[in-house]
């Protein structure tokens, strides 16, 4: 049995990507769970990675090209990992330490520099660190983070594979 082709896993893993923001959507205009700074982030990482996943293929590169679009959804996967585990960490600190609740991302981007909101949005705050819903008693910062854990684990693979 022939290992499955470089562009049909890249179109696996970007209809996955789907998937995902399929349920983000749902949690948020069905559910009414309404995504902080760190979740957009998050959000933003799996789309780039679904996008470069979906060029992948499309293009069916070469493997340099496959090299390199494996490369660019790593790192995407990698950054969302990062702020998902930075939302993990704030969910599992005493509401105390927590940082003060961020205005509104809208006038942020309006009243704001952009390093200014980066900061912000990096720090996190206490709207980052409320459990509102959990499935398998897993809170959706978890999951973001164990399909981002996937996500890595496709780029690698796809990175270190033979032709």
């Amino acid at each position: 049995m022939s290992p499955a082709s470089p562009r049909s896993l890249f179109l696996f893993a970007f209809l996955a990507c789907v998937a995902i923001m399929g349920g983000a959507l749902y949690l948020e205009h069905v559910l009414g769970q309404q995504p902080c700074p760190l979740c957009i982030i998050q959000r933003v990482c799996v789309i780039v990675f679904g996008f470069v996943c979906l060029l992948a293929a499309v293009h069916a590169p070469g493997r340099g090209g496959q090299r390199g679009y494996a490369g660019l959804a790593g790192l995407s996967a990698l950054i969302g990992a990062g702020t998902a585990g930075r939302q993990v960490w704030l969910q599992n600190i005493p509401a105390d330490e927590l940082p003060a609740c961020l205005p509104s991302f809208d006038y942020m981007l309006e009243a704001l520099p952009f390093q200014e909101i980066f900061r912000l949005v990096l720090q996190g705050s206490a709207d980052c660190a409320e459990v509102n819903w959990t499935l398998l008693g897993m809170s959706i910062p978890e999951w973001s983070l164990l399909a981002f854990a996937g996500m890595l684990l496709f780029a690698g693979y796809q990175l270190l594979r033979r032709a």
